[in-house]
């Protein structure tokens, strides 16, 4: 992969897999605030946010060839975000291909304590994902080479400690 420091264009180069830890429990203000807002109000889902650009840049991937999926680390109860989240935006993202697994801490201890949201490109680039305190996005920070190993470990415990999304959703969803 010609290793990028854009995280919008490594979605379009990554040649087999891309994965992502999420480990915070409300990214309100990263994105789909308008859905959410309708989802808190018990309304319909949002024309644009079900056909969203991650929507087609899942499917286009996908279909391609690739594989997307991600991990959340999470515990019960859930956050309204998450409820959000799960409930809208994984089952949307699902229709389109993404992979999705929940790491539920909520009566064991956390295996990735401390470790940062990420994503991994083909095993060889990392996007670390900074947020502030109220789950908005503040950029991310790239890496390669040296680094690569230990996300990659993360990535692998994560999926060793995981469900799918399907399967957890079926016993606590709503």
């Amino acid at each position: 992969m010609g290793f990028s420091e854009n995280l919008g264009s490594m979605f379009s180069e990554f040649r087999r897999e891309a994965f992502r830890l999420e480990s915070l429990d409300d990214y309100s203000r990263s994105g789909g605030v308008e859905a959410y807002h309708a989802f808190l109000a018990g309304e319909e889902q949002p024309e644009e946010y079900r056909n969203s650009s991650w929507v087609t840049t899942v499917g286009e991937a996908v279909r391609s060839g690739r594989r997307m999926y991600r991990v959340h680390v999470l515990s019960r109860p859930l956050t309204d975000y998450l409820r959000f989240e799960l409930s809208w935006g994984y089952r949307r993202n699902m229709t389109a291909g993404e992979e999705f697994f929940i790491l539920d801490v909520t009566e064991r201890e956390n295996p990735l304590q401390g470790v940062p949201d990420f994503w991994l490109f083909d095993d060889e680039a990392v996007a670390v994902m900074n947020y502030d305190d109220s789950g908005g996005y503040l950029g991310a920070d790239f890496h390669g080479g040296d680094r690569v190993p230990e996300f990659a470990a993360h990535r692998d415990a994560a999926l060793a400690h995981a469900v799918p999304f399907a399967d957890w959703w079926a016993e606590y969803g709503e």
